[in-house]
Parts: structure tokens; C-alpha cells; sequence
């Protein structure tokens, strides 16, 4: 797997991926905005309205056509929230031209098609076709609707909703009902070439490809060459205010299982403490041998799940369990104890060799899917370091305990919320 990078313009970025390991091309173009609450929704209504037709291909019939004249090539597009920032993204897979009876340019047309699909869409008289905005406002008022039917991820959502109130990272990425009735086709079109004009590009491309055949194919494109280059300024850490107490909320829905969320805050001193609260957190939560999995579940049987996710971006962890909503507070002092013993240095050699062994496996399986690779690269991008797969594995080798023990005493709880059922016990 060779990684290489190229600026087409300033604010407008190439990846090229190249391995030998797959029979497929995948192109990803990701648009990269700072999260706001004046526009959350409307990009997230674009994301959707892109899909349904561009200039050349007028409908999703058509873009579906031209997708199976590819040999059944594959697209989606969507939208998500990485750290301050709101991503659009838009992938297109297509078999790789040396799997095909004869030569026909495959890659060429899986770039102009995608580029097509997210540069030019379908518009009427400077404005989105009418048809499409008022069925995608319709379906995105469902999806903003029914954020509460999947509760592990409304609870997670809304502690991290509590822990940044008012602030980009506490936005949901589909935005808000009451923005979406402000919309219409023209002045949602309007903010698209406005967003056009500002917003970060990446394009990247993984497969057996050629460096130098991929930048002549971009360089030539008549859509891109018509971009400016944009300034970009890097949307700033936005942290979590600042507590003297965990700020405790307590929500009622009719649920029989108690979801508990607490939100930790990592204060960070070097680059090198991304990588080790990478280690922490895989011990504090990470799976199945962690301390949350074992002592929570397993040992004192109060939860049916338990565990934690780092968000890295935010220099964020959060600890999520399934419990019954009598066993709030057992559950809360057995997790404190858990963040006080690994403060303590209370975890064996064997767990952290064990568990930088299963985290240096996880990076080994970013060569094996092309999505994941993107994926990678494009978190490198965000965060602004480029390291690779081999230096992310030589890091993690190298974290001592004492590293680790150094995170532990730096984190502090900001938020505990517990979504529970109003007719139970506490």
C-alpha cells in the first residue's frame, strides 16, 4: 500500500491509494465544513439532494443506467460529524480496467461520473429541482424524528448534546426541524454555491492504479478545473466547558433498560498522548477483557453492556452501559473505581502487552478494505499529521505504562447522563 498526496489547488487535495490487493477502484470525495447551526441542516439536505440527479444524469434512474453500464459499479453518499466539522461524503466503486474483456477507460468514467454527481447537480431556473427538495425535507424530518428509537446512540448523542451545549461538536449531523421548514429550493441552492466556494476538497482514489494516469484524469476535468482555490482555516478545538462537578441530567422515556453515559475529558501534553489514550481506553473499555466489561458485566452482573469509545478528535472518551434502572448507582461507583484504579496503575503488564497487541491488529486491517484505508488517510488529513500504518504501529509498541498511567490521572469526568423510565425505581 503507497499513500501519495497531491494539491490541485489550494484548499483542493488528491489522494492516491495504491495496492495491489484489490480487483476494485473505489473514489471517495469528502467536503469538509466547520460544524455551524445556521447551516447543519441544509448540508445535511444537500448530501441527499445530490444524489437524486446531476447535469448530465437528470434522475436516480439515470445515475443508476450509468452506473450498471460500468459493470454494476456501486454509489452512496451521506453525511457525518468528525470532531468541529460536517462531512460530505460521496463514494463511487467500480471494477479495476485490467479485469475487463478489453480496454474502456473505466476509471476515467467513474471519476467524471462522481465529480459530476456532487459539482453539478440537477437545477431548474438557478435553483434545486422542487420535486426533490420537498421529498428529501420529508425524509430527513423522519430521520431527525426517529432519532430516539435507536436509544444506545440517542443516549450517547445526547450526552454529548449536554457536554457541548451550544457549541459545534454538541450539533446533531442531520440538523434541526425547525431549520428545515426555513428551506426551499433557491435559497438551499443558493447556500450550495456559496458552500462550493469555500468548503475543503479531498478526492481520493484506492486501487491498482497509476499515479500519474489518476492526476492527468483530474487535471483534465472541466468541473474541477473551474474551481478556485479556497482558503482554508482549520476549525479549532471547541472543548467542553469547563465544570467544578460532573454536570448529572436524568431523562425519562418508555424504555425497560437504563442507558448510562458518562463523558470523559483527557487533557493532552504532547502529540504522542492521542496514541496513548488510544492504549487507556482500549484497557478502560475496549472489549471484552477491559475492566468496564469484566467488573460491570461480568463480575457484578449490572449491565448488559459496558465498554467505552475514544473520540480522538475531541480528546473525548465515552463510557456506555445497558443497565437495569435500579442499578444506577452500583453501576457509577463500580466504573469510578475503574477510572481510579487505572490512575493507580492497578492494570498488569500482561493486560497492556495484550492490549497493544490487539490495537497494532486492528491497524493491520486497514490494508485489507479500501474504505478503511480511506478512511484513514482522510482522519490523517483532518488532524493535519501524516503518520502511516507502520509508524501508528512503532508508536503503539512503544507506550509504557508509566504513559499510561499519566492519561489516567489527567482525565476528569464532565457529564453523567442516564436515560431512564419515569415509572421506574431509581
Amino acid at each position: 500500500m503507497n499513500y501519495q498526496k497531491n494539491e490541485i489547488k489550494e484548499g483542493i487535495n488528491l489522494h492516491i491509494i495504491q495496492s495491489n490487493k484489490f480487483k476494485t477502484n473505489l473514489i471517495s470525495i469528502f467536503f469538509t465544513l466547520p460544524l455551524q447551526k445556521e447551516n447543519v441542516t441544509k448540508e445535511a439536505l444537500i448530501s441527499a439532494i445530490l444524489r437524486r440527479g446531476s447535469k448530465k444524469y437528470q434522475t436516480a434512474k439515470q445515475i443508476s443506467i450509468a452506473l450498471e453500464e460500468m459493470y454494476g459499479a456501486s454509489f452512496d453518499c451521506g453525511i457525518e460529524k468528525m470532531g468541529d466539522n460536517h462531512v460530505l461524503k460521496f463514494y463511487l466503486e467500480t471494477i479495476n480496467e485490467e479485469y475487463l474483456p478489453k480496454k474502456e477507460e473505466i476509471l476515467k468514467q467513474a471519476i467524471d461520473v462522481l465529480i459530476d454527481i456532487a459539482f453539478n447537480p440537477f437545477v431548474e431556473n438557478k435553483s434545486f429541482k422542487e420535486e426533490y427538495v420537498t421529498v428529501e425535507k420529508e425524509n430527513l424530518t423522519q430521520i431527525i424524528q426517529s432519532k430516539k428509537d435507536n436509544k444506545d446512540i440517542y443516549a450517547l448523542n445526547r450526552c454529548i448534546e449536554e457536554m457541548y451545549k451550544n457549541k459545534p461538536y454538541g450539533l446533531y449531523k442531520y440538523g434541526y426541524i425547525e431549520d428545515l421548514e426555513k428551506i426551499n429550493a433557491q435559497n438551499l441552492y443558493s447556500y450550495y454555491e456559496e458552500m462550493l466556494q469555500k468548503v475543503k476538497i479531498d478526492i481520493f482514489i484506492s486501487g491498482k492504479v497509476q499515479n500519474n494516469e489518476i492526476q492527468n484524469i483530474i487535471k483534465e476535468n472541466e468541473t474541477l478545473k473551474k474551481l478556485d482555490k479556497r482558503q482554508i482555516n482549520p476549525n479549532n478545538n471547541i472543548e467542553a466547558q469547563e465544570l467544578e462537578q460532573p454536570n448529572i441530567v436524568y431523562e425519562n422515556l418508555n424504555i425497560t433498560q437504563g442507558k448510562l453515559v458518562m463523558g470523559l475529558k483527557i487533557k493532552e501534553q504532547t502529540p504522542i498522548d492521542k496514541y496513548t489514550t488510544l492504549v487507556y481506553n482500549a484497557i478502560l473499555g475496549g472489549g471484552a477483557n477491559s475492566k468496564l466489561f469484566q467488573n460491570v458485566r461480568e463480575k457484578a452482573s449490572l449491565a448488559y453492556t459496558a465498554g467505552s469509545n475514544y473520540v480522538r478528535q475531541k480528546n473525548n472518551i465515552f463510557i456506555r452501559c445497558g443497565i437495569e434502572i435500579q442499578n444506577e448507582k452500583k453501576a457509577l461507583e463500580i466504573i469510578k473505581k475503574q477510572l481510579e484504579d487505572m490512575k493507580n496503575g492497578e492494570f498488569t503488564k500482561e493486560e497492556l502487552e495484550n492490549t497493544k497487541s490487539m490495537i497494532i491488529s486492528t491497524i493491520d486491517f486497514i490494508k485489507d478494505e479500501q474504505d478503511t484505508q480511506i478512511s484513514y488517510y482522510f482522519g490523517q488529513e483532518l488532524s493535519g499529521m501524516l503518520v502511516s500504518p507502520e509508524e501508528y504501529k512503532k508508536i503503539i509498541e512503544n507506550i509504557t505504562k508509566e504513559q499510561v498511567v499519566k492519561i489516567a490521572k489527567s482525565v476528569k469526568l464532565h457529564t453523567i447522563y442516564f436515560l431512564k423510565n419515569e415509572s421506574k425505581e431509581e
